[in-house]
């Protein structure tokens, strides 16, 4: 054990590990748990080979439940686990942290997606273009439009300009041919205000 320590100080990895498996055969299972942990630690950190760390982190914790290591080989196993599958797989797999952020990410970029689709009409309301007809300007300054933001209902939206919830259907007869359902209003959808 001590020249499969020496070689693994070294750098020589394979010889170490053939090192360890050959003190595997003739030991007692508390010393071959600390060799299954060097040997775990070998494919883990050195070689990259977290299939390999998963067998031997696997046979430490069989042979020493409650060992020295028994903490930090779980964690490991953890990590080598996600690695495996990602090796095995050909793809990635993202974790739960990663799926989170990335969620959180989604969610700002859309709220700032709503707030510059909403400044746009503003200033394209407050500077009709110079060629247009007076007529169609009385006419689209009657009726105001509103762009649909997550969590929004026809119920919110009649709420939010009339100062009641009962005018929804006039909102609806007006859009009815862009709105769909008119229980799931579409993200991003402008709906003319009557």
């Amino acid at each position: 054990m001590q020249d499969a320590d020496s070689k693994s100080a070294q750098g020589d990895f394979a010889r170490a590990i053939n090192l360890y498996e050959a003190a595997l055969d003739d030991s007692e299972n508390v010393r071959s748990a600390e060799i299954h942990y060097k040997l775990a630690l070998l494919y883990d950190d050195k070689l990259n080979d977290p299939v390999s760390a998963l067998h031997h982190f696997k046979r430490y914790l069989a042979l020493s439940p409650n060992g020295p290591h028994a903490s930090e080989v779980k964690n490991s196993m953890k990590h080598d686990e996600i690695a495996a599958l990602t090796a095995l797989s050909g793809d990635s797999v993202i974790t739960r942290s990663e799926v989170a952020r990335l969620r959180n990410e989604n969610l700002n970029l859309h709220k700032e997606l709503e707030l510059r689709s909403a400044s746009s009409r503003i200033v394209s309301e407050k500077s009709p273009g110079m060629n247009a007809n007076p007529k169609k300007i009385a006419s689209k300054n009657a009726d105001r439009t509103y762009v649909v933001r997550s969590g929004d209902t026809l119920f919110s939206i009649s709420r939010k300009f009339y100062k009641s919830p009962k005018r929804w259907k006039e909102i609806l007869n007006a859009n009815g041919k862009n709105i769909r359902d008119p229980k799931k209003l579409t993200v991003g959808e402008t709906l003319v205000i009557p």
